[in-house]
């Protein structure tokens, strides 16, 4: 445990190095958990403690086995995945393919009451048509 905490209270002092040097490009501090969530944190008056196996940055909490990497960015890089958007059909103009959940191609007029996977030049995610 001494080790850990050793290793990461070096990696951010050399992340504080780094960020003085670059203090106007890098606004957050982002943490990737095992899972692959991404939480990004401000650094403007960032305090970052260690109490135990818990790591505080702002106002998140991490448990340190829990991390896999941190690192300063430009943008928020929060993970979004219980983000939900509303969208019309005439917004999937740009859209290169529509799929079924069986996997089945399926064309723009043709859609009904569903959901459907639609891959785009933006990425790939789910809609549903009501």
């Amino acid at each position: 445990m001494k080790k850990l905490f050793l290793l990461l209270t070096f990696m951010i002092g050399a992340f504080v190095a780094h960020a003085e040097n670059e203090a106007e490009s890098y606004t957050y501090l982002t943490f990737e958990t095992t899972e692959g969530a991404k939480i990004s944190v401000s650094v403007a008056s960032l305090n970052i403690s260690i109490s135990g196996s818990t790591l505080t940055a702002g106002d998140q909490s991490f448990t340190l086995s829990n991390l896999s990497k941190m690192y300063f960015s430009t943008t928020d890089e929060t993970s979004e995945s219980t983000d939900i958007k509303s969208i019309s059909l005439q917004d999937l103009d740009e859209v290169a393919e529509i799929y079924d959940l069986n996997g089945r191609k399926m064309s723009k007029g043709l859609l009904h009451k569903g959901v459907y996977v639609v891959k785009s030049k933006s990425g790939t995610y789910k809609i549903a048509v009501k």
